[in-house]
């Protein structure tokens, strides 16, 4: 195993699972560090034949990651970096998606706090997810910036929600929690929050120990639909919006009244809806 430090996540190395807890202070915001890391160890883990599960969890108990870093209103150029090597046909917070969608271990997130935006996305690109109740939410707000979701949120959304739901989601703009979020089919379970580590635990566990080529067999059965027409359709939908100054106007207010720390971001809906009315 070729060890990595990193600066945004912490990783542990056990039984055949890779533990992975992100920690991007103070709010897991989705910026070009945390995306930088999550690409390596996505590339890293790829070919590693001793590591058959990967469990994502937060240092953050209120949040799993916040959104991507709206400060990207100031830094266009900040992802350019991942630009280079992106697959045809996809942007780069899509290839995220599409990376963790694609990953040949099991990929299971433990949803304790808040993912919204391209939390969210990165959430509903696992191969399964399960939250906490009375802790975890869910959401995609990206219309209350005046923009869609543009890193796969709708595909992944209308895959496991169905496109009514999926309209619900993206154009109500609310927080979900963890009993709505498992009876829509977008986490697997709602479970106590005292057992959600326990509970996915157990399954990451009794997965990993699995006879050789079983998880291979499975994933190669059941596989990821092909979203590549979807991908684009929704990328010229965000960028269509991203650029008008509605989205720049409500970005900017957003931030000048506490979005991306602890306390704007805990009821992030209603400080955006404020700006919009």
């Amino acid at each position: 195993m070729n060890y990595h430090a990193y600066a945004t996540l912490r990783v542990s190395y056990e039984d055949g699972i890779a533990r992975v807890t992100l920690d991007n202070p103070p709010v897991n915001v989705l910026n070009a560090a945390l995306m930088a890391d999550l690409r390596h160890l996505l590339t890293a883990l790829r070919d590693e034949d001793s590591i058959h599960v990967i469990v994502f969890d937060s240092a953050n108990p209120e949040f799993f990651v916040a959104h991507v870093d709206m400060l990207l209103v100031d830094m266009p150029d900040a992802f350019d970096e991942f630009a280079a090597d992106l697959p045809d046909g996809v942007n780069v917070f899509q290839a995220l998606g599409e990376m963790l969608r694609h990953q040949p271990q099991v990929t299971i997130v433990k949803l304790a706090g808040i993912a919204r935006g391209g939390g969210a996305e990165f959430v509903t690109a696992a191969d399964m997810a399960f939250a906490a109740i009375g802790r975890a939410g869910i959401g995609q707000i990206e219309a209350l910036m005046g923009i869609v979701p543009g890193g796969g949120g709708t595909q992944y959304l209308a895959g496991r929600v169905g496109r009514n739901r999926a309209l619900e989601v993206v154009l109500g703009a609310d927080l979900y929690d963890a009993e709505t979020a498992e009876r829509y089919g977008w986490v697997n379970r709602a479970v106590p929050a005292d057992e959600l580590d326990d509970i996915v635990d157990r399954l990451a566990c009794n997965i990993a120990a699995l006879p050789e080529g079983v998880i291979a067999a499975a994933k190669r059965a059941i596989v990821p639909e092909d979203l590549a027409e979807g991908l684009l359709r929704e990328h010229d939908a965000w960028a269509s919006q991203v650029v008008r100054p509605a989205a720049e106007h409500l970005i900017r207010g957003g931030m000048a009244h506490g979005a991306q720390t602890r306390e704007g971001e805990r009821e992030l809906e209603s400080l955006l809806r404020g700006l919009a009315g």
